[in-house]
């Protein structure tokens, strides 16, 4: 007979995790946090509960994202992981790899699709980023007057620029509508109040918080602004769309501060930089053409005046001979070319031919006698010589 198994506690809990570990996969689950504990080692504890039962659930590491969601008993949650059992306590658990709240889903897919199609219309597109002023003589914020955005930046400009022209136009950052109100304070200052750069921003804050800044309405406007843009919205690990279509983005409303204007001493002490350093090419340039003057000085030129001028002189003289050879030259070949012609038009010259002893023979009627059988017995003909002509009478043919 087959002896008993007897199973250890450990044995059980071990078993029971290796079949739910391998029976489920990874997976979405929606509820309700009953309990939350956030430990200092980073770790949260919660339970999600829906009206009929809970499950426990940990979310290792996930301290900090709790923080930013801001989470608390109540919430209702979305949170991905897989089923596993604390085998200490013999509890089953979700173990959580990523959390959000309700309803973020649809905000994350909606923002993907107004992401895309700005971006099909080459809203985010660098050739049209306008650049940020290097020190603006006045700056226009959009924000909630009340945010710890406008106080953290207004506390960096009064210490580092003093005095600085700044204009704040009031606008809700959050909640239904704040989109129009904020698009309204980007047209105010295109509009009716000029400023060198304009600064969207707020503190951080959930997805649905930040939403507003992902509105197409706000997006246009900022795209159709004349006046370079900052955004300065969330914390550095938050992004929008506004972000995207500005003309530069900041991870926090602080670095907005730094960006826009530097600390006093600095542009004072780049100043003085520029200026000694202007002052030390210029000193270099005088010194260069102070050589140049001396060496100038030294010339035989300066010395002497009328030296270039005579020189000249000697080169139009020379040039002048050199012409004068030419025209010469080219004279007597004419010349000699002429004589040549003359010669040979004389040698073709009929009556030259006369002055060896022949004669022309010419009838009245039909010119120069070149046949005999061409004339007729008894014709009167001409006979042209080298000196005279002498009529005679055709009286026989041959």
């Amino acid at each position: 007979m087959q002896e008993e198994k007897i199973w250890s506690v450990s044995e059980i809990n071990a078993s029971v995790r290796e079949v739910i570990e391998g029976c489920f996969v990874p997976m979405w689950v929606e509820g309700e946090i009953g309990n939350l504990s956030v430990q200092r080692s980073g770790h949260v504890y919660l339970t999600l509960k829906d009206q009929k039962s809970q499950i426990k659930a940990a979310y290792f590491g996930g301290a900090e994202i709790a923080r930013k969601l801001d989470l608390n008993v109540g919430s209702k949650v979305e949170v991905f992981g897989r089923l596993s059992v604390y085998e200490v306590r013999g509890e089953y658990q979700l173990l959580v790899k990523s959390i959000r709240t309700k309803g973020v889903g649809d905000l994350h897919k909606r923002f993907e699709e107004m992401k895309n199609k700005l971006a099909a219309e080459g809203f985010f597109d660098e050739s049209r980023k306008k650049q940020i002023p290097l020190l603006p003589g006045k700056i226009g914020i959009v924000t909630s007057p009340d945010g710890a955005a406008i106080r953290d930046i207004l506390q960096i400009i009064n210490r580092r620029f003093p005095n600085l022209n700044i204009k704040i136009y009031p606008s809700p950052v959050q909640g239904k509508g704040a989109e129009k109100e904020l698009a309204a304070g980007i047209r105010y200052f295109n509009e009716k109040c000029m400023v060198d750069v304009i600064i969207i921003t707020r503190g951080g804050g959930s997805l649905e918080d930040l939403w507003p800044f992902n509105e197409e309405v706000l997006a246009r406007q900022i795209a159709a602004s004349e006046i370079p843009v900052i955004s300065a919205v969330g914390h550095e690990i938050d992004f929008t769309i506004c972000d995207f279509v500005s003309d530069m983005r900041v991870p926090t409303p602080s670095a907005a501060a730094e960006l826009v204007v530097g600390k006093q001493e600095e542009f004072l002490g780049t100043i003085a930089d520029f200026r000694r350093r202007l002052k030390g090419s210029f000193d270099i340039y005088l010194e260069r053409l102070k050589n140049r003057f001396q060496k100038a000085s030294q010339n035989h030129v300066f010395k002497e005046p009328l030296y270039m001028v005579r020189e000249r002189q000697q080169k139009v003289d020379e040039i002048s001979r050199r012409m004068e050879n030419s025209l010469k030259f080219f004279t007597e070949r004419m010349k000699s070319k002429s004589l040549e012609l003359k010669s040979r038009l004389k040698n073709l010259n009929p009556e030259a031919v006369l002055e060896r002893g022949y004669v022309i023979i010419t009838s009245s009627s039909d010119g120069v006698v070149v046949s005999s059988p061409d004339v007729p017995e008894g014709t009167l003909l001409d006979a042209k010589f080298a000196k005279g002509v002498l009529q005679v009478k055709a009286i026989h043919r041959k």
